[in-house]
């Protein structure tokens, strides 16, 4: 008797190790053009149970970057959840032209499916196809044979593809019709629980009252003033200021409206609440992955800028938003049962002219002029224009027209570079064969071998000085391999995860194989492997 209540105490505990070995949920969060900054200049704003309690209670990476140029949405959503870079995964950019297409391409576009729900007119069929290597969800499906489920969810197509992989159950994103949509890579129809989702409306209620401030006036005395030259105008409105009538705005334009604006973060919460609830996420012991990326974010801070009164209202809203959400999954999947982190996909630039108008001497220069400037140099040079395109920071050569004028292609290379190095905001120009031959001492360089294909991209890259944004004169933008693009935000909170920080440097490739290796399974397959210790060790 005595041995088979030791085999029975052995046996419990073996049970009770195996279940502790993956949580029952694990979600990751994106914040779509997040600087950490935010967190320290905004906090005494925020509320105890939001992203202060992910402070107080996870694990804060303080100095974590991306490690490769350039840094987009597409290329950082798929960097987070491959653990590699755009030379591994192939997402070059959100779009970008494909030397070896000779076109350009959109990172999730796919001929070979077909949208499905109500989708508006420009709402094209999208898939992973184009991401080529696995992604942590992957992993996830493969190491729970398929039962485990994977469901990817934002505004934009990138942002819920991308991270939900290969092998996703579902992949959803927003139409400018209202609409949660999705195509026929994951399935004929969408789920019954989308449809109902849908035909509830649940843009409505936030395009039917003005954006007004959520707090007082003097609470957001660490932003510029509600009216200033740095900010773009929402759907061209009269001016940048509040309130917002955004019923006005709905009725002249559609239900895209709703992403310039921080409710389009409240929407894709209720979004991601109903998926629990319908998906059953986390309600069993095999481990399931939710992936959701807030948009709002980016839509705000590319047309208002890094200082706007608008920005600030919005992280003060997505705080509250973080907080019900937290509050949501204690009580559905439970405290202790699901691991969560929040990072972001680029930073964001200060506006040039704000930095120039405070006697830093930095400007904006918009892509179209540099392209402008390249073809008046090339016809000026050559006799024709020798370029095909320029995008991402990337020049294309037209190769056929180079050898049918018998010019000498690393001699037109020399004379371009020559050209750009008298432009004012180029640092540096390099070469397709300098980028190929990186040995990783040029940190700017080996950020670009990182993010560089040579079957894709293009004959010279450039380094933009500091400061300086390719970019309009108002709002702001990113894609530079400076601190203030590449530095994001990461927190782990959770399951199996102990509160403190850390300063060293950490690159945003060590988010999926620390996933891998915190709940025991396989790494992502074009995955280096460097791991975020300091969490591991605290099991």
């Amino acid at each position: 008797m005595k041995r088979i209540g030791q085999w029975f105490l052995l046996l419990i505990s073996s049970v009770l190790l195996a279940q502790q070995q993956r949580p029952k949920l694990v979600v990751g969060i994106v914040v779509d053009q997040m600087k950490p900054e935010y967190l320290n200049r905004f906090y005494n704003d925020f509320s105890e149970s939001g992203f202060k309690r992910l402070l107080k209670e996870g694990y804060n990476f303080q100095n974590t970057h991306y490690n490769y140029l350039p840094t987009y949405t597409a290329p950082g959503h798929a960097s987070i959840y491959t653990g590699t870079t755009p030379s591994i995964h192939g997402i070059m950019g959100n779009e970008w032209f494909s030397r070896r297409l000779g076109k350009d391409r959109y990172c999730t576009d796919d001929a070979d499916v077909q949208i499905i729900g109500n989708a508006a007119k420009g709402d094209d069929p999208m898939s992973p196809k184009n991401l080529l290597s696995t992604t942590i969800t992957d992993e996830l499906r493969l190491s729970t044979n398929f039962k485990g489920k994977v469901i990817g969810m934002s505004l934009k197509d990138r942002g819920a593809i991308l991270p939900a992989g290969h092998f996703a159950n579902w992949g959803f994103w927003y139409s400018k019709t209202g609409s949660f949509i999705s195509s026929t890579f994951y399935g004929p129809t969408l789920p019954s629980w989308v449809n109902e989702f849908n035909e509830e409306k649940h843009y409505l209620p936030y395009l039917s009252k003005n954006w007004e401030l959520l707090k007082p006036m003097a609470t957001y005395d660490e932003s510029l003033p509600d009216d200033n030259p740095y900010e773009g105008k929402l759907y061209k409105a009269d001016k940048p200021v509040f309130p917002y009538d955004l019923k006005s705005m709905y009725e002249k334009n559609d239900a895209g409206v709703i992403r310039a604006t921080p409710f389009g973060n409240n929407l894709l919460e209720e979004f991601a609440k109903r998926a629990i609830e319908k998906e059953a996420l986390g309600k069993d012991e095999i481990t399931d992955f939710l992936t959701v990326s807030f948009s709002s974010t980016d839509y705000v801070g590319h047309q208002l800028g890094t200082r706007a009164i608008e920005i600030q209202d919005t992280y003060l809203r997505l705080d509250e938003t973080i907080a019900d959400f937290l509050n949501y999954l204690d009580k559905t999947v439970g405290k202790g049962n699901y691991m969560l982190f929040l990072t972001a996909d680029h930073g964001g630039a200060e506006n040039a002219q704000f930095l120039k108008d405070n006697k830093y001497k930095v400007t904006n220069v918009e892509p179209k002029e540099i392209a402008k400037g390249l073809k008046k140099f090339s016809t000026d040079t050559f006799g024709d224009d020798l370029v095909l395109n320029y995008s991402n920071f990337n020049i294309y050569f037209d190769s056929e027209k180079i050898k049918t004028k018998g010019l000498d292609l690393t001699k037109v290379k020399q004379a371009f570079k020559a050209y750009l190095m008298t432009q004012e905001q180029v640092k540096r120009v390099y070469s397709e064969e300098e980028i190929i031959a990186d040995n990783g001492n040029d940190f700017h360089l080996h950020c670009i071998a990182r993010g560089y294909d040579p079957s894709e991209d293009g004959d010279l890259v450039i380094i933009d000085k500091p400061g300086y944004i390719e970019y309009g004169p108002t709002g702001t933008s990113h894609g530079t391999t400076y601190a203030y693009d590449t530095h994001v935000p990461l927190i782990f909170f959770g399951w199996n995860i102990k509160a403190g920080e850390t300063h060293d440097r950490k690159v945003i490739t060590e988010i999926a194989p620390t996933i891998a290796q915190k709940i025991n399974i396989a790494f992502p397959n074009g995955s280096e492997a460097q791991v975020l210790t300091e969490i591991l060790n605290d099991k």
